[in-house]
């Protein structure tokens, strides 16, 4: 089978689209399939990554028009391809999704989270975003969703089954600290968040309720921003002594960051499957998280949450934690067993593989 996939900034990435596709698409193509996918000129891989081919396309790389130009000539290139499937990821680019369609090639579109809901996109934007959920729920031949909380909304809204397919998570080997150290960091004496650096995440808030904890653990705010500038200027400006920017982290330092982490945090407004949750739980950490549906749901009975926006709400869970050290190392096991029940990779594979061929299956 050959499938394309589009939609995303490219591979490798550790963020969740492009981490999404990167664990999908090595998988199918070990299985035989010949995956192509399509990344945005700036990444840097060559014409090849982890068996699938790279396809390389100019964008206009800003905030509105990155993903749409890019979306829109690899959805052009795909149609005028060989391609059996093409796969789209999230709202925006779905909106390109019956192109494909019209020269009999099969789609697939997969929604990751609700992004008109981003406070980054302004009115325009989020309308167009609205426009683009009609396109993702009637446009290709299946719509896939990465959580129960978007399969809820999506059937409710447009009367329509959907596809559920969560998104998986590697069982990552713990690491001794080595690469923190650098940084000052020590084993069990930091608070971790890794995501974005984008207001939809949270980390004002979390700034703001460390600020009033008196201890000497420190806050690791791990990531980089998403033409929010401004916004990491402000987090940046909340920050006080004990708190440390790395940037973009990946690799070994990221393995490493979860391994030796006290706790981690997410104090999201707005998540479709929090895949940085996941890894967290993967490592057997204690996670606090916003008591968003996807956190919630992510979390099952793991970990605490806290109500989300609440800064107060958010200390009193952080001081508890700090305090409670047995409560914290006993979520391991718990934490660890269920990424392994529920978010396994292959499980994931087989499941989106099934679909591909029904799609298939059904046009003979």
């Amino acid at each position: 089978m050959k499938i394309a996939m589009l939609g995303l900034k490219g591979v490798p990435y550790p963020e969740g689209i492009e981490n999404f596709t990167e664990q999908v698409g090595w998988r199918l193509a070990e299985r035989g399939h010949r995956v192509t996918v399509y990344v945005r000129p700036y990444v840097k891989v060559g014409d090849s990554y982890r068996g699938m081919q790279i396809r390389r396309l100019p964008s206009i790389n800003t905030k509105h028009f990155d993903a749409l130009t890019h979306t829109f000539l690899a959805t052009l290139d795909a149609a005028r391809s060989d391609v059996d499937v093409v796969h789209f990821h999230a709202l925006g680019p779905s909106v390109f999704s019956f192109i494909p369609g019209m020269r009999g090639i099969k789609v697939v579109v997969q929604v990751h989270g609700l992004d008109w809901q981003r406070q980054k996109w302004g009115r325009i934007a989020k309308m167009c975003l609205r426009w683009a959920e009609y396109a993702a729920a009637y446009f290709p031949d299946r719509t896939v969703v990465i959580s129960e909380t978007l399969k809820n909304y999506f059937e409710q809204k447009y009367r329509k089954h959907l596809e559920y397919i969560p998104t998986g998570v590697e069982a990552y080997p713990q690491r001794e600290p080595q690469e923190i150290k650098k940084w000052g960091l020590e084993k069990g004496k930091y608070i971790l968040f890794l995501g974005r650096l984008v207001p939809e995440k949270g980390c004002h808030y979390l700034l703001k309720a460390f600020a009033t904890i008196n201890s000497p653990m420190k806050l690791v705010i791990a990531g980089d921003g998403s033409h929010s500038d401004d916004y990491v200027l402000q987090l940046k400006q909340l920050s006080g002594r004990n708190v440390i920017f790395t940037g973009h982290v990946k690799g070994t330092f990221l393995e490493e960051l979860f391994s030796n982490a006290y706790f981690y945090v997410l104090p999201s407004e707005l998540e479709g499957l929090p895949h940085s949750l996941l890894q967290a739980l993967s490592f057997g950490k204690c996670v606090l998280a916003s008591g968003i549906p996807a956190n919630m749901e992510a979390l099952g009975d793991c970990g605490l949450t806290f109500k989300s926006g609440d800064i107060e709400d958010l200390r009193r869970q952080m001081l508890f934690l700090l305090e409670n050290p047995g409560f914290v190392h006993a979520q391991k096991d718990k934490s660890q067993a269920r990424v392994s029940q529920h978010y396994g990779w292959d499980a994931v594979v087989d499941k989106l593989e099934r679909i591909y061929f029904d799609c298939l299956d059904a046009s003979h």
